[in-house]
Formats: C-alpha cells, sequence, structure tokens
C-alpha cells in the first residue's frame, strides 16, 4: 500500500477542510481502497456562523460525490452538537435519521449528508476515514475472519460486527469505541464492510490509513493470498456481436427497458468464470453492502436469462418471507453474467453504471480469490443483502431518481463522427442519455470524448473488414445496436460530366452509397433486437430533390442513397424499424466545406461566401447542430410513427419547394 502523501502538493490545500478535500482526493485515487463514490471521510471544524456565535461542524462527504474528485462543495457540514444528541437515543429510523441530519446542515444547498454521519460525530477525533479496502475486506470475508484481524492489529482497531449502515451501526460503534479505545487505538474494522482510520490532523489520519490496510496486505502476502497467479487460455476469437446483442435483448425484455452490456473477457474473469466452484462462491454475495447497493442481485451463470430470473424471485421471495414484511420486488435482470466462455459481462441502465458494475465485480473477484486461499469466502448472509438490497433509503433514492432522459439504456451507432453533422450528433445523442459508438477515418475518433457511454473507433467504412470488426467492437463494449446515423460522406469539388473520371465517381459512391449498403446490411440483426424497436436515419441532401450543376457524382450517390433507405423502410417496418432520411443544405461548418469549395459554389452563384451561406428563402444559416438536433429528434418518440421520410433542413429552398 503506497502511501501518496506529498509535502509539495499539500502545500496548495490550504485551510482544514482544504486538507480534508487533499487527503480524500489521495484515497480516491487507490481503487484497492475505494471505488465509484464509496468510502467516507469527514473533519470537525469549529467556525462562526452569521450572528458571531461558534459552532462545531461536521463537514462530511456528501450524498453522490466521488472522493477521487471531491471539492469543498461536495461536503456537507452539520451541527455536532445535535448529532451526539441524536446517537444518545435508543432507536432511531432511517427517514428520520435523515430528516434530522437534513435539519441541522448549515448550508441549504449542500448535498445530502452520508448515512454515516452520526458515526463520524461520535468518533473523538478531528479527521476520520473511512474505506472499503480490499485487502481487509478480503480478510473480514473469511469463516475466521474475526481471529485474522485480531492477529494483524491487536489493540491497534476496534472490531464492530456487521451491522447495516445506519444509526444502529453508529449507536453500537460509538459504545465500542467508548468501552475499548485504548491509546494505541488507531483504528477500527467493520466485519464485512470496510476500515476506519482517524487522527487530529489530514495527514495523520490518512497515514494511519495506509498503515493499517498495508499490514492486512502484508498478512495476505504471508499467507500467499496475495497475487492471485490466473493462467487460462485466451479468450475466443470468435464473433460475439449476434450472441451478445440477443442476450442483451433477452435481458432488457425482463428488466423492463433497455440496457447496457459491456463484456470483459481478461484472463482474471475467465479464469474466475471457468473455475470448478464458480458456482457456489459467486452466489454467496457482495464483499460489503457498498457493493450491493451499487451492482445489485446475485451473479447470474450462463445465458440463460429465464432460469436466473425465476430463480431470482424465488430468492426474493424466501428472503422477503424471512424478513417479515411486504416488499415491491425490483426488476429480475441480472447485473453480472458469468460465462466460461466470454469472462464477466455487466449489465446496467446506462455505460456508467455498467462500468461501475464492471469495476466493482472485478474487484470482488479478487477479494473472493484470496479469500478462498484464507480458507474460503465467507460474504453477507442472504437476509443482510435482501435488507441492503430493500433499505427504506435506497428505496426511497429511486423512487426521487426522476425521469430518464429518453435515450438511457440505447446504443447510438454514428459514422462520420469525429466533426460537422456527425459530432453534433454525437453530442445530441450523449445529452439524451444513449451510449454512442462513433466511427471515423480520422484516429481523433478515439480521443474524441473520455467518458464511459462513448466508443470512438478508427474505420474507413469502404473496407467491409473494418466495419465487421468495428461492430463487434461496439456490440461487445454496450450491447448492441438500437440507432444509426449515416452520416459519413465526401463532397466533391465541382466537375462537369464531361470531365468526370471514372476513378473519381467510383470514390464518391464507395462512400456516400456503397458503404452505406454494407452498414445496413452488418446492422439490421441488431437493430432487430433494439427493445424499442431500431431507427435509422441517413444524412441525404438538398441535392437529391434538386441537383445543382457540375457535382454528378454526389448528386447520384445521395439520391440513390435515399432510395435504398426507402426500400429499406418498406422491407424493415415488420422488424420494427423504422427509417427516415433528413436533407439538409449548405451546412458550412463541416468538413466537406473547405474553404476552396466554399469559394467555388459562391463564385458559381455569382455571391459572396457571407450571402450564400444564407442563400435560401428564410435568410438563415444552417449549423451542424441544427441537423443534429432534428437527426436525433427523428430517432424519439415525437417520430415513432414516421417511416420513409424526407425532411429537409436548409432554411427553405426554392427548387425544392
Amino acid at each position: 500500500m503506497k502511501n501518496l502523501w506529498d509535502d509539495r502538493e499539500a502545500m496548495k490545500y490550504q485551510g482544514e477542510l482544504a486538507l480534508r478535500v487533499y487527503t480524500s482526493r489521495l484515497l480516491g485515487r487507490d481503487p484497492s481502497l475505494v471505488l465509484h463514490g464509496g468510502g467516507n471521510t469527514s473533519v470537525k471544524i469549529h467556525q462562526q456562523n452569521l450572528v458571531g456565535e461558534t459552532e462545531e461542524i461536521l463537514y462530511v462527504k456528501g450524498s453522490g460525490w466521488d472522493l477521487a474528485t471531491i471539492e469543498e462543495a461536495g461536503f456537507a457540514p452539520v451541527r455536532i452538537p445535535h448529532l451526539l444528541k441524536l446517537a444518545q437515543l435508543p432507536t432511531l429510523s432511517d427517514s428520520q435519521m435523515v430528516n434530522e441530519l437534513k435539519t441541522q446542515m448549515v448550508r441549504a444547498n449542500a448535498p445530502a449528508p452520508s448515512v454515516e454521519t452520526i458515526l463520524h460525530a461520535t468518533l473523538p477525533y478531528k479527521y476520520v476515514d473511512h474505506t472499503h479496502a480490499d485487502a481487509v475486506v478480503t480478510i473480514t470475508n473469511t469463516a475466521n475472519g474475526e481471529e485474522r484481524i485480531r492477529e494483524i492489529y491487536g489493540k491497534q482497531v476496534i472490531i464492530i460486527p456487521y451491522i447495516m449502515p445506519g444509526f444502529d451501526l453508529a449507536r453500537l460503534c460509538a459504545q465500542r469505541f467508548a468501552a475499548e479505545a485504548e491509546a494505541e487505538t488507531i483504528g477500527m474494522v467493520l466485519m464485512n464492510h470496510g476500515i476506519f482510520s482517524f487522527g487530529e490532523t489530514a495527514q495523520e489520519s490518512y497515514n494511519r490509513m495506509i498503515q493499517l490496510v498495508g499490514q492486512a496486505e502484508a498478512y495476505l502476502q504471508q499467507q500467499q493470498a496475495w497475487q492471485i497467479p490466473y493462467s487460462v487460455a485466451t479468450a475466443s476469437k470468435e464473433p460475439l456481436r449476434h450472441d451478445l446483442a440477443q442476450l442483451r435483448y433477452q435481458i432488457s425484455q425482463i428488466a423492463g427497458f433497455p440496457v447496457i452490456l459491456s463484456l470483459h473477457s481478461q484472463e482474471k474473469t475467465l479464469a474466475f468464470a471457468r473455475r470448478e466452484d464458480v458456482g457456489e462462491i459467486s452466489q454467496q454475495g457482495p464483499a460489503t453492502p457498498d457493493h450491493v447497493i451499487r451492482t445489485k442481485r446475485l451473479p447470474m451463470l450462463g445465458r440463460d436469462v429465464n432460469a436466473y430470473a425465476a430463480a431470482y424471485r424465488d430468492y426474493f421471495n424466501s428472503c422477503a418471507q424471512t424478513a417479515g414484511e411486504p416488499k415491491t420486488i425490483l426488476d429480475p435482470a441480472p447485473r453480472v453474467i458469468l460465462d466460461p466462455q466470454w469472462g464477466l459481462a455487466a449489465v446496467g441502465r446506462t455505460a456508467k453504471d455498467t462500468k461501475i458494475i464492471a469495476d466493482i465485480y472485478e474487484h470482488t473477484i479478487d477479494i473472493i480469490e484470496r479469500a478462498t486461499v484464507l480458507g474460503g469466502y465467507q460474504a453477507l448472509s442472504a437476509a443482510d443483502i435482501f435488507d441492503v438490497e430493500y433499505w427504506e433509503l435506497e428505496q426511497a433514492k429511486l423512487a426521487k431518481s426522476g425521469k430518464q432522459p429518453p435515450f438511457t439504456g440505447e446504443i447510438a451507432l454514428v459514422t462520420g463522427a469525429a466533426s460537422g453533422i456527425g459530432k453534433a450528433c454525437v453530442e445530441s445523442l450523449l445529452q439524451r442519455g444513449a451510449a454512442v459508438v462513433g466511427l471515423d477515418r480520422n484516429p481523433a475518433i478515439e480521443e474524441l470524448y473520455k467518458r464511459p457511454d462513448f466508443c470512438g473507433i478508427t474505420c474507413d467504412i469502404t473496407q467491409e473488414g473494418e466495419i465487421t470488426e468495428a461492430l463487434e467492437r461496439a456490440v461487445r463494449s454496450f450491447g448492441g445496436l438500437d440507432i444509426v446515423i449515416l452520416n459519413a460522406g465526401i463532397f466533391p469539388a465541382g466537375c462537369a460530366i464531361n470531365k468526370l473520371a471514372t476513378a473519381e465517381w467510383r470514390r464518391v459512391l464507395a462512400v456516400n452509397l456503397d458503404a452505406n449498403l454494407v452498414l445496413l446490411r452488418e446492422c439490421h440483426p441488431f437493430l432487430k433486437l433494439a427493445p424499442n424497436g431500431g431507427r435509422v436515419v441517413a444524412i441525404g441532401s438538398k441535392n437529391v430533390p434538386a441537383p445543382g450543376p457540375g457535382v454528378a457524382a454526389y448528386s447520384a450517390a445521395k439520391a440513390a442513397l435515399v432510395q435504398l433507405v426507402r426500400v429499406a423502410a418498406l422491407e424493415w417496418g415488420g422488424d420494427r424499424i423504422r427509417i427516415n432520411t433528413i436533407n439538409p443544405n449548405a451546412v458550412f461548418d463541416t468538413g466537406i466545406w473547405s474553404e476552396e469549395v466554399l469559394q467555388a459554389r459562391a463564385q458559381h452563384y455569382g455571391l459572396s461566401v457571407e450571402d450564400y451561406k444564407k442563400n435560401n428563402v428564410l435568410g438563415v444559416e444552417v449549423t451542424s447542430r441544427d441537423v443534429a438536433e432534428l437527426t436525433v429528434e427523428m430517432c424519439g418518440s415525437l417520430f415513432a410513427k414516421t417511416t420513409g421520410a424526407q425532411v429537409p433542413i436548409d432554411g427553405g429552398n426554392e427548387r425544392v419547394i
């Protein structure tokens, strides 16, 4: 466990809360300590209020913030005296606790305080750190985990048996700490949950966390349970895209909404999925309650979704009977799928959710493998998992989650996505919640966006092999296709027919027409499996209804493209796929309009460049964003009953009208 504290870096953070930010980020940099919003930190500060009174305030990490990127605004300030009074109550429901925490905040626009706020307040230290360190969680998730923790730490830590996060846990921790803390106590281990450290300075609390976790790692190394050797054959090179899309469709049907499915076929995930006992060890549950909340459901073995859904309902019903309270079942769709040929497939409502699930389960694999070396993995009981998953606060959070963006869980493919209309379409789709695959021959496409819901692929669409490879990668990344926007195209320099070379003619048709035939043909099986029906929008041109001189190859290719998608609309309507065309004109912020081409066309019509840009009935300039917004809107519910249409976006062209 590496200590990342840097004196020069720390000097940039002035003040108690700023240093709290700094060490929180240090913890967040290490995924073996916290993952995707997990963990918690706090600092107790004396400050004056508006009437000049000095108050003791607990600044605790707020809901929705990630330690790796947290800022001062991400900490919720709560009055400590009231928290300490709450800790003395014999009982306090979760809803009451949340209400009390909100009423004691000193900043109305602060994020909601953590459910561990009272726990942090009761610990008599200025700084408190809490992580779900893999090494510590590994040891606590074994049959004799408590004995091992005592062996490692002695009186350095206080050991707390597992209790679900909330008031009861805070109350027990306060009691145990008051009764058992000694001079050498620098931390607290929550069985099957995580580890706390504390100190009078941010550096001391952070150093102690690194020290304690380092001791756990050293113990695992001594037990030959740290570096797990994985030795399996490499993942199959066989195309999986059609099988993955079918699985994603089945899961979406069970969930009741489109999902994102991502495949992870590394050596580790393949080796784990191929263990002889994977059916047993994978079903024992997540390593911590935090992982229960973020991954939900037991892992699914193999690809029999219907059998899994039935098994999950049985599991739910048995746990509900044990709990003795009626519950509303959430969707029974899996979140993790283990398959010996595929490795691990993660399923989520969004690409971000799916990444979180995959990351967490890959860490869970490490924990399970290491705990197995120590004698066996033993996670939370089924009843405990059920209680966390159907926790009152989690249900309330789901109820308040609000309406999702319209394309949430859907996957779009855009060609020519590195610039112009294509790039604008990518942005519009991302804003509407879609995961987007962008194809472009420009390698810059791969660095266009650094976010989990975008996959940029360098691809020459005139090469069929590159198209099929791109589709394989796209489906492995997100699980299928729901939307295809055929945008890539070239606009050659003006040339009269009597001077048009055959090679140039073929070059233009290869990009603007032939490539789109291949894309349509190869995408059809995926669009047919789109949970909400497939959608295709082809970017045509004003030149389809009103061609101009000097652009025979371009005009012919676009006209043929429109005719192609009209036929596809007729053929694919029975597959719930709707196909429409947008005919833009004079969109000058695109790659095809070089300064040379623009000046030549303006000169051809006897206009200045500025007048040429607005040479339409409305006298307006049409931008890439204008075209993208209409294009993407045609994939939404407003055009749900429209197919085979051609819609102009050109400011009004006299020849078209």
